[in-house]
């Protein structure tokens, strides 16, 4: 007997939702694609991510997001989202299950 056949006979009246929520995320995707490039500064790789023309509160958002599932440091300025470490490969899939468009830039 499994945990669930444990739980189904303590709690015989609850149901299992059908299907679990999906993530709504309220960012703006735009046409153009957003600009994913690799470069090193003081010998360290960093990813840079560039070309979001929504607004700055979305883009702070993302950032939020690729560093939290990624589990990196990382920065937003000028209008960039600047990752620790080479993650564009990891980075441009995240994006396009957003359904942004990702190029690659550099290498």
């Amino acid at each position: 007997m499994d945990l669930k056949d444990q739980l189904k006979n303590l709690f015989p009246e609850h149901k299992e939702p059908l299907e679990p929520p999906k993530e709504k995320s309220n960012i703006w995707l735009q046409d153009d694609p957003i600009l994913c490039k690799y470069e090193k500064r003081k010998g360290k790789p960093i990813t840079i991510l560039d070309g979001y023309t929504g607004a700055t509160s979305d883009f702070k958002t993302l950032a939020k997001e690729i560093k939290k599932k990624l589990s990196v440091g990382g920065s937003f300025k000028d209008d960039k989202i600047i990752i620790q470490g080479d993650y564009r490969d990891k980075i441009m899939a995240m994006l396009k299950e957003k359904g942004f468009k990702v190029k690659r830039v550099g290498g």
